[in-house]
């Protein structure tokens, strides 16, 4: 049975088509292109949905996307995510304070002390000990 769902216009179809004759193309690129192509040929929801092994609720919701934002849905839109709290440079000198002597009294820096100190002196806000020995532990 064969629904329409989606009419693409001749630009939208000739860039989707494009799109996926270029060989590589990342995973969700390429399942939504090929769906709107699917759903445009006049498939059902269902069929698509089997089509590109998803559910047929995402195919629906997929349309509903494209009539509101057009080709821009194939990519997703940045996610805000957690802000940095240390950046490179405050990372650099809670570095070279461990590298430092050791404050009058003690033998070596423990990670709670200079946590501590790198609040005291100013380089971040907060610093837990933990983070302190993240900040610290080898990369390669």
């Amino acid at each position: 049975m064969t629904k329409d769902h989606l009419k693409l216009s001749g630009p939208d179809k000739t860039y989707l088509e494009n799109l996926l004759s270029q060989g590589t193309l990342p995973a969700k690129k390429f399942k939504r292109a090929t769906a709107l192509l699917a759903l445009d040929r006049g498939e059902s929801f269902k069929a698509v949905s089997l089509l590109v092994r998803i559910r047929h609720q995402t195919v629906s919701t997929w349309c509903k996307k494209y009539h509101e934002d057009g080709l821009s849905f194939l990519t997703d839109k940045p996610r805000l995510g957690r802000p940095i709290q240390i950046d490179g440079n405050q990372r650099a000198k809670i570095t070279a304070l461990a590298c430092s002597d050791a404050p009058e009294g003690y033998k070596r820096w423990s990670l709670r002390l200079l946590a501590d100190r790198a609040v005291e002196l100013g380089y971040c806000d907060q610093l837990s000990h933990t983070y302190a020995g993240k900040l610290l532990k080898k990369t390669s």
